[in-house]
């Protein structure tokens, strides 16, 4: 599942032109966690895997307050990198630059490497050292997420069945998976669908496939989610989607679903304008 990132490039520099006359002067990374100066550091370790590793970003005038954005890449669960999600972090320090954000790797699945549970703890360990260092970054224990493609599909796995201390305010999910056991799935005749499903397991029981489905493991105390979708998209059926927000609705969750009809796994073009400005306003009234 390919990173959106080339398309959201495109964004930042249409919303970099329109909002040009509202720039602020950013302060240089000093290195220090002075909560008045702006700090940035990559690569943070919090694991021995190599992939183990996320980039942080703490805006100036930070409080014990200040909420954080968590961005997943995507990649089938075997690929991608947290550079793909710089674009979105990019337009996030454009548009909010309140908010701090981390940017994470995971470790990728591979035949002798599943994708769950193992890159739901890593997401979990992460937290735990935000958590665990929030004093000394001065971030309150509040978060968000943002995932694309299998990042989106963890992004909301976590939020509704991981999150046990409901620190998540709202979830986004483009292009993600979120139910293994819709018979659009079950059924298919896509070869490179079937060899990323294949990945979680051969033969896997029905109650694996719903424990590894965010549809699955939605309640009524979900958080706030957006989904965006295409209609053309060749790897995540339009039903991943529309299925998700019916159960949603049927929950009484908060909830924005967008179809683009004529969109495949990904977009660009007015159709990305069009999930920014959604998406800004459903972080700006959420999280």
């Amino acid at each position: 599942m390919k990173s959106l990132k080339y398309h959201f490039l495109s964004l930042i520099f249409i919303i970099t032109c329109l909002n040009c006359s509202n720039e602020t002067a950013e302060d240089e990374v000093t290195g220090s966690l002075e909560p008045k100066s702006y700090y940035e550091e990559l690569n943070i370790s919090y694991g021995n895997d190599s992939d183990q590793k996320f980039d942080l970003y703490l805006p100036e005038n930070r409080n014990s307050n200040t909420k954080t954005m968590i961005l997943v890449h995507g990649g089938g669960w075997t690929s991608g990198d947290k550079k793909d999600m710089n674009p979105i972090k990019d337009l996030l320090r454009l548009d909010f630059p309140n908010l701090a954000i981390v940017n994470i790797n995971y470790r990728l699945a591979d035949a002798d490497n599943k994708p769950y549970p193992m890159q739901i703890e890593d997401i979990t360990a992460i937290i735990d050292h935000l958590k665990s260092n929030k004093i000394k970054y001065t971030i309150s224990e509040n978060i968000g997420f943002i995932g694309t493609s299998a990042g989106g599909h963890l992004s909301l796995l976590w939020s509704y069945a991981f999150d046990n201390d409901n620190n998540t305010k709202m979830v986004c999910s483009i292009v993600g998976p979120t139910n293994f056991t819709d018979p659009a799935y079950l059924d298919n005749t896509n070869t490179e669908l079937q060899e990323l499903l294949d990945l979680f397991g051969l033969d896997l029981a029905t109650s694996f496939l719903e424990e590894a489905s965010p549809l699955h493991r939605t309640t009524t105390s979900s958080p706030p989610t957006i989904l965006f979708y295409g209609g053309k998209d060749p790897l995540v059926p339009t039903t991943q989607g529309t299925d998700l927000r019916d159960k949603l609705e049927n929950l009484g969750v908060v909830n924005e679903f967008t179809l683009y009809p004529d969109a495949g796994h990904g977009w660009d073009g007015i159709e990305l304008l069009d999930t920014w400005t959604k998406l800004r306003v459903f972080i700006n009234n959420y999280l």
